[in-house]
């Protein structure tokens, strides 16, 4: 079947098309070349007016695993408040803050997002959380696999052993779990807590392995490098939430030494202790060492008014904010001792001082940060906002005087200690489209997502223009995924399943000889449970498996 998109603005950064009218072929779920004129157009949409993107692509979303389950288990109070009937298309479900898996892909899909990237799967817990992506519909998915705390490579830190055999056990790790890319949370400092230390600076070390962040951040840097991951090692790092911590921000981004780092949620890592609440604003400084070191990337983890629920894998800073909780209940725990996990409910209130100046924080760093190219449109779902927000955030970020309106709305102490109403940046639509298409595809290492030239899988979304961008982004006219329509005037018309992304780094299979001994001794789990199969995930027809290449 061949179908025509005729006559849409394109904006399409992986091809440098910015605003130009061009008509659009799909032939077997991909993009193709204008066909000859004996081919016949089985269905054409005319699209003259209409503003044309690849499928939106949300590169840090906690959409499975443990903590996601149990920020449901959580609030079932927030389930009761949205629920979602049963359409003869669509499953039921609920859910505000986190929404159950259908609702999950049902509601992006309707905002033109066709891919989601889940930024912590605990390895021993990699096939729940794989299962539990599988059942979001419409969307592709993919993880970063977590470690930094994990006792296995704190032992081979404090054993000294050399580079090689890192890249191997992160390389075997990486395919064990069927990652796309390696995150480290609070490294070392999950950990840490185990052993009764309620922080743990950049250079300070681990009472039990004698190791530092540092170190943990330097190893896994060059092992991600080293064994070719497209995505740079995802980090988030010490001290979130700590005022003061900017200075930990900056210390981190010099002493990687060049090795390309993805910042993640870098607005709870900005904070200075300036001013009566000894609390403000780092944004300036740190988009200023992000615009000076081209081996950084970031993703903004933007905070916006309501309620929502925290939910990482940072059980140190997790259980050290718990006394915030609204409503008052959280949960901290582990599994297997080797990662971590905190719950806590949390209500961000524009009249409260520290949450007012967390929002201009947030928007100063996206309008601060020069390249669009590197820095990347969240909300740390569901940590900062549930991500159904991200239509209000990008008029935030497009209309300066709808800025301005809310800024001065806020806590009035909030905006005495921010820049925000001096600066004249508006986001244009070909940033827009950096930021949520083609830059987030090119930094997880997509090769056919993330554009609108031949060849690409026909992940499209349609929009009409409205000056109120909130409006505008909120209800796409269509989507297509994988040339099939999904959506219709914001809603669901039909449903498929996406694919899995991953990547295969090579390892020195004799990694697994000790590996094997280390399951047996100290973990319930055995190795060969730990290691998920392809049919594992694709075994129930929901989705396939689509292996990336690695950067050479």
């Amino acid at each position: 079947m061949l179908i025509k998109l005729t006559g849409g603005t394109v904006y399409d950064p992986a091809s440098g098309v910015d605003g130009q009218q061009q008509d659009i072929y799909i032939q077997d779920g991909r993009i193709v070349k204008k066909p000859t004129e004996t081919i016949q157009v089985d269905k054409e949409y005319d699209l003259n007016g209409k503003i044309v993107m690849s499928g939106a692509i949300d590169m840090h979303t906690h959409i499975g695993g443990g903590k996601v389950n149990i920020a449901r288990t959580l609030l079932p109070e927030d389930h009761r408040h949205d629920p979602v009937l049963r359409t003869d298309i669509t499953r039921s479900g609920c859910g505000h803050a986190t929404p159950s898996t259908f609702v999950t892909g049902y509601r992006y899909a309707e905002m033109g997002y066709t891919a989601g990237f889940e930024p912590a799967i605990l390895p021993i817990n990699a096939l729940q959380a794989h299962m539990e992506m599988a059942d979001i519909p419409i969307l592709d998915k993919g993880g970063y696999v977590m470690l930094g705390s994990d006792d296995y490579l704190l032992r081979m830190l404090t054993a000294k052993k050399d580079q090689k055999a890192i890249n191997d056990y992160v390389a075997w790790t990486m395919q064990s779990a069927k990652a796309i890319g390696v995150k480290v949370v609070n490294p070392g400092g999950i950990n840490a807590f185990k052993f009764n230390q309620r922080k743990l600076d950049l250079d300070e070390q681990n009472a039990h392995y004698g190791v530092t962040p540092r170190d943990i951040l330097q190893v896994l840097a060059t092992a991600v490098k080293e064994i070719g991951v497209p995505h740079p090692l995802h980090v988030h790092g010490c001290n979130l939430g700590v005022p003061g911590n900017m200075q930990t921000t900056l210390d981190t981004i010099q002493g990687i030494g060049g090795l390309p780092m993805h910042l993640t949620h870098i607005q709870f890592h900005s904070y200075g202790t300036e001013g009566d609440f000894k609390f403000s604003s780092g944004a300036a400084q740190i988009a200023e060492a992000i615009n000076k070191n081209k081996n950084i990337t970031i993703d903004v983890g933007q905070i916006l008014f309501g309620q929502t629920v925290t939910a990482s894998g940072d059980s140190m800073r997790q259980h050290a904010n718990h006394k915030f909780a609204s409503p008052n209940k959280w949960v901290t725990m582990d599994i297997e001792c080797d990662a971590g996990c905190g719950v806590v409910p949390f209500k961000y209130k524009d009249k409260n001082f520290v949450n007012a100046l967390q929002w201009a924080i947030g928007l100063e760093t996206f309008l601060l940060v020069n390249d669009p190219w590197r820095i990347f449109l969240t909300t740390d779902h569901p940590n900062g906002a549930p991500f159904t927000s991200y239509p209000h955030l990008i008029r935030l970020l497009m209309d300066r005087s709808f800025r301005n309106e809310v800024l001065s709305t806020i806590h009035p102490e909030a905006q005495k200690m921010t820049t925000l109403a001096s600066i004249e940046r508006e986001y244009t639509l070909q940033e827009i489209a950096i930021m949520t298409r083609a830059g987030a595809a090119k930094l997880i290492g997509l090769k056919d997502r993330g554009g609108l030239s031949a060849g690409n899988w026909a992940d499209i979304t349609v929009y009409t223009g409205n000056a109120d961008r909130q409006r505008m982004f909120e209800k796409p006219d269509y989507v297509f995924k994988d040339g099939q329509l999904v959506v219709v005037d914001g809603k669901v018309v039909s449903t498929k399943w996406g694919t899995t992304h991953t990547i295969k780094p090579d390892f020195d299979p004799s990694v697994e000889k000790d590996l094997k001994d280390y399951f047996d001794r100290y973990l319930t789990m055995k190795m060969g449970n730990f290691k998920i199969s392809d049919d594992e995930i694709t075994e129930d027809g929901r989705g396939s498996i689509t292996v990336h290449p690695l950067r050479s």
